[in-house]
């Protein structure tokens, strides 16, 4: 649609103020469209962007040195490795077009929401006109993308909302309407900036203009208003949002810490349990913030609530980190007469807390533990429909013959995994295999090494005469090359009996998640924290080689425990993702004074 012409643009300017006499202030200051002829006989609806913080228009007529001092190649985009998250949220996927009005064509859309790279432009850094931003779009080298990359700059870059607000009034003025998406993008700069007027401005427009708001919207909206005085509005949302979807986690939390932050103690865990109800698992962020806002307050009720969070935590096998850790010292410490103290610390090797000298469960399962987890096992998993087994019933009845006529083994190996452990520029990979078995096969352990038939052709990375090595000091069994080894592992350290280890590095989620109920799956990772053995890449200075260092197995359970006066539980320092078979080593005791 062609721009305004300059007649057009002061009558229409003339018809918002008209509007403004006689409409209430606060109906004026919304989005809002009109329509009138213009000379060409064709009907327009044309929009000013109009929220009750400022009008984006009139821009000073001065402002025309605004544009970025960059060059049109720095400006067009180029291949990166994406966009920012916040940006990445808001266009990949979450915004449907199905019910809405004004949603955008197909063709623009597969651009928009295709995973192409696109580039990072640099906004402008006040507000331009119409000419200027339409000078700006056709120096772009995709200009049916500009808004849509610009709006993405903007979010990321933090640009302020008024240049903001020029741009979606010039899309207003050139197209007549301002698309979805992008005022989902113009949320996203609100929400960020804390803009709660705005926020509320550009909700009452998208509730006028569209039959349905979309999920990301709404997450936006109520992650805005929730951090604001205007919170409860957000729980009005989340009210809203139920009657249409079911309310996503972010929905839930964004409100939990509101209700939290403002001492609502019992509406924060009202959502709280109706977010479980809903199988919303919930984030250690939400977690630690019922321990901060619960500090110094009373009641057994509120206690026991966050008891219960503990022992989540255990059921799950959860490791707090380190400042979450600290959260829950803190709240401990607070609770008014509850002479609570924490520590923190390592536990002995023998599974013994040096401050309260308490010792901790042991992580070996009891004969009825065993037996239930190995048939379960076998079942589900070995003989079961386990999709990530991959192997021929013939090739696994061969293996099961194999085991049965050797058994025990004190410890069975993933041979290709741990081959890998050692960088493979440094060795060929059956000297990774060759240095794990020295490593293992101490006071005269027996090894079962499950391998691939590709380990026995010799090459560069298979040295025929170092697997004839090996093959002196553990026992093999070479599956085919499109085997999963996983079943092999399980079902021959099982079979073996309750002293075996296993060693992979693999995490083994896929077939725990096999297991048909909450009770084995809870033994399996037990069982898998006392028998999975991790070997590690280390340095002998003495030696001047690589070697491997063997973390074994611990003898006690790492999760939450609890005897009712004491509570110790085990936290990693770093927020990063925590490995299934590695436990933590420190660990915060807390002891209640007599």
């Amino acid at each position: 649609m062609a721009l305004f012409s300059q007649t057009s643009q002061q009558g229409f300017q003339a018809l918002l103020w008209k509007c403004r006499m006689f409409w209430p202030v606060s109906r004026c200051q919304q989005l809002f469209a009109v329509s009138f002829s213009i000379p060409s006989r064709e009907k327009v609806s044309y929009f000013s962007f109009v929220t009750s913080s400022s009008t984006a228009l009139p821009v000073d007529p001065k402002g025309t040195d605004v544009f970025p001092s960059k060059k049109r190649s720095e400006i067009d985009y180029e291949e990166e490795e994406g966009w920012d998250e916040e940006s990445k949220e808001i266009s990949e996927g979450k915004l449907h077009f199905s019910s809405s009005v004004g949603a955008p064509k197909k063709g623009l859309m597969s651009q928009v929401m295709s995973r192409q790279n696109f580039t990072k432009v640099q906004p402008p850094e006040k507000p331009l006109q119409a000419e200027e931003w339409n000078r700006l779009k056709e120096s772009f080298r995709s200009p049916k993308i500009f808004e849509t990359v610009m709006f993405n700059s903007m979010v990321r870059c933090n640009s302020p909302i008024d240049v903001a607000k020029s741009l979606l009034t010039y899309v207003a003025k050139s197209d007549g309407d301002v698309a979805y998406t992008l005022l989902v993008k113009y949320l996203a700069l609100c929400v960020q900036q804390g803009q709660t007027s705005e926020i509320r401005d550009v909700y009452d427009i998208m509730k006028r203009r569209f039959k349905l708001i979309e999920g990301g919207a709404y997450n936006l909206l109520i992650r805005g208003l929730s951090n604001s005085d205007q919170w409860r509005m957000a729980l009005t949302l989340l009210e809203e949002v139920k009657k249409i979807m079911i309310p996503s986690r972010t929905n839930y939390e964004s409100c939990i810490k509101a209700a939290s932050r403002h001492q609502e103690m019992n509406l924060a865990f009202e959502l709280y349990h109706e977010m479980l109800a809903k199988d919303l698992v919930p984030t250690l962020d939400v977690l630690q913030a019922f321990f901060d806002f619960s500090r110094g307050m009373k009641g057994a009720e509120l206690q026991k609530e966050l008891f219960g969070m503990l022992l989540h935590l255990r059921e799950n096998q959860i490791y707090p980190h380190k400042t979450f850790m600290w959260s829950i010292k803190l709240w401990f410490e607070s609770i008014p007469g509850g002479n609570w103290r924490g520590h923190l610390t390592n536990i002995k090797d023998s599974g013994q807390c040096p401050v309260c000298n308490h010792q901790l469960e042991d992580s070996d399962l009891t004969e009825e533990e065993y037996n239930n987890l190995r048939e379960k096992i076998i079942r589900d998993v070995i003989h079961g429909t386990d999709p990530f087994r991959k192997t021929s019933p013939q090739e696994f009845q061969a293996f099961q013959t194999f085991v049965e006529n050797r058994l025990p083994f004190d410890i069975v190996i993933d041979g290709l995994n741990v081959s890998h452990i050692k960088p493979r520029k440094m060795h060929c990979e059956n000297v990774s295999l060759f240095d794990a078995v020295n490593c293992l096969a101490k006071e005269n352990a027996r090894l079962l090494v499950l391998g691939r038939k590709h380990m026995l052709i010799d090459s560069s990375n298979w040295k025929r005469e170092i697997m004839k090595e090996i093959q002196n000091k553990a026992d093999f069994f070479f599956a085919e090359n499109i085997s999963e080894d996983d079943a092999f592992l399980l079902y021959a350290t099982l079979q073996s009996g309750k002293h075996c280890k296993f060693v992979t590095r693999d995490f083994l989620r896929d077939h725990k998640a096999c297991l048909s109920d909450s009770l084995t799956r809870h033994l399996f990772r037990k069982w898998q924290r006392g028998h999975q053995i991790a070997l590690r890449n280390g340095f002998s200075k003495k030696m001047f080689l690589s070697v491997f260092i063997q973390q074994p197995a611990l003898c006690y359970d790492c999760v939450v425990q609890t005897t009712g006066d004491t509570w110790h539980i085990p936290y990693k320092d770093t927020l990063d993702e925590k490995y299934s078979y590695r436990v933590p080593r420190k660990w915060l005791c807390i002891q209640q004074k007599r």
